[in-house]
């Protein structure tokens, strides 16, 4: 299993992020175990993206994108929302995939406490973080054997993939880096 994640994320990240679409995103704490089905992602490329957080370079914030692939990198959003990205291609580039929703799979109940809520759970990166106990601690663990471990899918993932410009970002924005699963 660890094979096919290391295989997959060294793919281009922009080949890799719609391929990570259904695979699932499951976190393991405080001793709460709650699971999504990843239905959206955004690919940033590194040093050849403006848009991306290495696009400037390797800092104390951003290092775990320049990490091996299959690290999660953890960054507050606007200093109030935790968001989880997966560094991709080979230690050094900077490249990753934000992980910007799913569908409850797993712990429903628990998610729905964690966010104070019974609807809109995990459509945003922000909200899929909170809904997952995803936080700054968690930057830099691995998706192989950390708390929050990246698995496949539990079957064939079939139908469209949507591909559109990214959001919340002000360069590159005609990119069709952002991948959704059709509804």
């Amino acid at each position: 299993m660890s094979d096919q994640l290391l295989e997959l994320l060294s793919l281009p990240v922009e080949q890799a992020a719609p391929a990570l679409l259904g695979w699932r995103l499951r976190s393991a704490v405080d001793g709460n175990v709650t699971e999504v089905e990843l239905s959206e992602v955004e690919a940033y490329g590194g040093a050849d993206d403006p848009a991306s957080h290495a696009y400037r370079g390797r800092t104390d914030r951003n290092a775990s994108m320049f990490g091996e692939a299959g690290v999660l990198y953890v960054y507050r959003s606007y200093g109030v929302h935790w968001c989880a990205n997966v560094a991709t291609g080979q230690t050094g580039e900077g490249q990753a995939i934000l992980l910007r929703a799913g569908t409850p799979t797993e712990g429903r109940s628990i998610i729905e406490t964690r966010r104070g809520r019974a609807d809109h759970l995990t459509d945003g990166p922000g909200k899929l973080c909170r809904a997952l106990a995803i936080k700054g601690d968690h930057d830099g663990t691995s998706l192989i054997d950390g708390p929050i471990r990246l698995l496949p899918p539990r079957e064939i993932v079939y139908g469209s993939i949507t591909a559109m410009p990214r959001i919340g970002i002000s360069r590159a924005t005609e990119w069709l880096w952002r991948f959704k699963l059709a509804e």
